[in-house]
């Protein structure tokens, strides 16, 4: 599902240290609300469609146009990122997640409701198969299993925890807050993710490291 990366050099160098498991979080936490909102409403139709007023066949189309949304923008979101990048593709798409998302709790009829989750589809197609590409592209070629681990471990909970988590959720609070639940998240992580992502960032975070080391390795031979 990553979106196919060239190899790293200078301004693609992995990061180091604690910017590292920053930028890590941030990557796999992207990932998993957009996988988690593929299922976080499947419990809540009837709640949904009670107070829209509408039947609960009506109310599986909010479960369909989030997946279908998804998988349309999924195989355009390598051209996405080769031609805005992939950085640029990503935080924007993590942004706009949670501005469709509190469109959706907002949403007071099912035809913006579907709207909503429509466009946020197509902003958590691109967060999934990006979080994967630079968890790959962040990470030391020596721990590129464990960037893989950590997307795959998001991958495969987030489905299971997702009908838990909104039932839960929908009957405390409401059916919206399954949606507003993700406004913070995404409104938080989207800048955050900007400045340890950033080529720049990177190579700087690189050449200080190997400063480190030249520094220790003297300090040895001293």
């Amino acid at each position: 599902m990553s979106v196919e990366s060239k190899p790293t050099h200078g301004a693609d160098a992995p990061l180091q240290g604690g910017m590292l498991w920053i930028a890590a979080i941030v990557l796999a936490a992207a990932n998993f609300i957009a996988v988690l909102d593929m299922t976080i409403a499947n419990v809540s139709v009837p709640n949904i469609a009670g107070s829209l007023g509408i039947s609960s066949s009506q109310g599986t189309w909010v479960i369909t146009s989030y997946a279908v949304a998804e998988a349309i923008v999924v195989p355009l979101t390598g051209w996405l990122a080769g031609r805005f990048g992939a950085v640029r593709v990503f935080t924007t798409a993590m942004a706009l997640f949670g501005a469709f998302s509190a469109l959706c709790g907002m949403a007071n009829s099912l035809g913006l409701l579907v709207l909503g989750r429509v466009l946020q589809g197509l902003s958590g197609g691109c967060l999934m198969p990006l979080s994967q590409t630079l968890l790959l592209r962040i990470f030391p070629k020596e721990k590129a299993g464990a960037a893989t681990a950590l997307w795959a471990m998001t991958t495969l909970v987030a489905p299971v925890l997702g009908p838990i988590l909104g039932g839960w959720l929908c009957d405390r609070y409401g059916w919206p807050v399954i949606f507003f639940i993700n406004v913070p998240l995404a409104f938080l992580f989207a800048p955050i993710a900007w400045r340890p992502l950033q080529p720049s960032r990177r190579a700087h975070s690189g050449e200080a490291a190997a400063r480190d080391r030249a520094v220790a390795a003297a300090g040895d031979t001293g």
